[in-house]
């Protein structure tokens, strides 16, 4: 690996990035306390405090995201959600799946409804057609899939709707090896007051009902 790659790869896991650094300015702080003892207490600190603050984030990344649930991802279907009282109810698709319509920032998109995700997970595509960016300060996942292990990027989805829900503020994670295929993981399915299987039909009821887009 030459130093291009090797910046390039650092780029691409910035808590790793700290932690190389803060561990350098800390070495270099401990050279300095024999002849500038002042100086290199501080920037040995710093490195310290650098140190810390990686392995805080690490530990909130860790704590927040769950990788190890397959994601399971058979061909895409179309079914015909509605909204009924306030609830709205998806029926199973000939693949024997939920996929629902859904809109991510406005940008029109097809979703897998799977309890066996953690976090909901949305293709390069949908992510560049709702304009969301990777989280920063925050690394590469690995995440497991129907197709292997494929790496993924942490993003925040400002506003997932469907039906009669909305999601603000909703953490999801790109990842390439996905191809063009989006999932609805549990952190969407948690925020909702009930959701549940009646028959072939899956039922989800909001907290608070939204207006169904036109």
């Amino acid at each position: 690996m030459d130093f291009t790659e090797l910046m390039n790869f650092l780029m691409q896991q910035p808590l790793l990035a700290l932690a190389i650094v803060s561990i350098l300015v800390a070495t270099l702080g401990g050279m300095l306390r024999r002849p500038l003892p002042f100086l290199g207490g501080f920037v040995r600190g710093v490195g310290n405090l650098g140190l810390i603050a990686a392995l805080l984030l690490t530990i909130a990344q860790v704590t927040r995201f769950t990788t190890g649930n397959d994601v399971a991802l058979p061909q895409l279907g179309m079914p015909a959600q509605t909204v009924e009282g306030g609830e709205t109810r998806v029926p199973m698709d000939r693949d024997g799946h939920f996929w629902i319509k859904a809109s991510v920032n406005g940008a029109e998109r097809r979703f897998l409804v799977d309890t066996g995700a953690t976090l909901t997970a949305i293709s390069p595509s949908t992510a560049e057609a709702g304009q969301l960016r990777p989280k920063a300060m925050s690394q590469a996942i690995m995440m497991r899939t129907a197709n292997g292990t494929v790496p993924a990027q942490l993003t925040t989805i400002e506003e997932l709707r469907f039906g009669s829900v909305v999601a603000r503020d909703l953490d999801a994670v790109v990842a390439p090896g996905l191809g063009n295929a989006n999932v609805i993981g549990m952190n969407l399915l948690s925020r909702l007051a009930s959701w549940r299987v009646e028959g072939r039909t899956l039922i989800l009821v909001p907290h608070h009902p939204q207006p169904e887009a036109s």
